[in-house]
């Protein structure tokens, strides 16, 4: 699992399609749920983000002071940094559509 850079996304209805998304990816080392997450979240912005985004991962095993920034209370966890407002979905996020809709990923075409 590697953390991946690129590019924009959006922030409300009418967003602009150059926006960029910051999303960290809280995880615990390499288990099954971490890596679905990773692949889910990964497929999801290369479809929706198309190379405007920016894919944190975070592993909690080596870095366990850094949940408490973004509240984190189980993993893995997705936190959408920007554009804002800050969401955050829990979960392997094998559910596309209610991934697309937390994340406010259903907007982008």
């Amino acid at each position: 699992m590697t953390a991946e850079s690129t590019g924009a996304g959006s922030t409300r209805a009418a967003a602009p399609s150059d926006e960029h998304w910051v999303l960290r990816l809280y995880v615990a080392g390499q288990s099954p749920k971490s890596l679905a997450a990773f692949d889910n979240l990964t497929a999801l912005c290369e479809d929706r983000l198309q190379g405007r985004h920016t894919i944190e991962v975070i592993d909690l095993l080596k870095h366990p002071r850094l949940a408490k920034d973004d509240q984190i209370l189980a993993i893995p966890t997705v936190v959408r940094k920007l554009p804002p407002p800050v969401r955050r979905m829990i979960g392997d996020l094998s559910d596309t559509k209610r991934v697309l809709v937390g994340l406010g990923l259903h907007r982008l075409t």
